[in-house]
């Protein structure tokens, strides 16, 4: 299934890639770890086929202990070959949200070894507050890294096989290593959030970038139903229930 998708999410990545053109010693950390493409699913009906799966939705509502998840919304990481690390962060410092009920399904479209920076976390992270306040860069690099090390917690770094699809909370703390290989890691991510999630006050200009970009319609303190934000997966009563 997937290699029938990825032509297509592959197209409109780059058809939508801001940094094309620009020589990768030319750009910073961030632009060098990869190319970032949100919103595929509003243009692209493969990518909208991935990111609306209910049986992916469904394993985030189990895993967030909800009775259903809206989108935050989609987007592409390709790490172009000689791409550059993706330093440790957190993503859900650049949320504004009013909980930690967010998590991120990371499905690459290929399999990916080590040379190709697959993601590495630190285990159980999420129950930390280590860099929460950090954006990515190389001060984030260095500042989590040592906490990672400083508060004895296990990086967890492994390839991934064709079909793999890695779940991490907005709160866990992950980054990647360089691609060494001649190829591109081609990478689809879908955010859900707790489908009653609310917005919260924005803290930083990144936060409130995202505001205006993912869900412009919602006021703060209201639940985040804007239409780029659509329900997809509500247990029925009866599952619920029963948990």
């Amino acid at each position: 299934m997937l290699s029938a998708l990825e032509p297509a999410i592959t197209a409109d990545t780059l058809a939508h890639d801001r940094s094309a053109g620009v020589p990768l010693e030319e750009r910073d950390t961030y632009g060098k770890a990869f190319i970032q493409v949100g919103n595929l699913w509003e243009r692209c009906p493969e990518a909208r086929s991935l990111t609306f799966s209910k049986r992916l939705a469904r394993i985030a509502a189990e895993l967030l202990g909800t009775r259903g998840v809206r989108l935050w919304h989609d987007q592409a990481l390709y790490k172009e070959p000689a791409g550059g690390f993706t330093p440790w962060h957190a993503d859900q410092q650049y949320w504004p949200m009013a909980s930690g009920l967010s998590v991120t399904a990371w499905i690459p479209l290929h399999a990916v070894p080590l040379e190709m920076g697959p993601l590495s976390f630190a285990r159980g992270s999420h129950r930390k507050r280590i860099g929460r306040e950090l954006a990515i860069s190389e001060e984030s690099e260095r500042l989590i890294r040592e906490a990672v090390r400083d508060q004895g917690l296990v990086e967890v770094s492994e390839p991934y096989a064709a079909g793999d699809v890695s779940f991490h909370l907005g709160w866990t703390l992950h980054r990647a290593g360089p691609n060494t290989t001649a190829h591109p890691r081609k990478v689809h991510t879908v955010i859900f959030m707790d489908l009653e999630m609310l917005l919260a006050e924005p803290k930083n200009d990144a936060q409130r970038l995202d505001h205006q970009t993912w869900t412009p319609s919602t006021e703060i303190g209201q639940v985040m139903a804007d239409p780029r934000n659509p329900v997809l997966y509500e247990a029925a009563s009866s599952e619920a229930a029963t948990g």
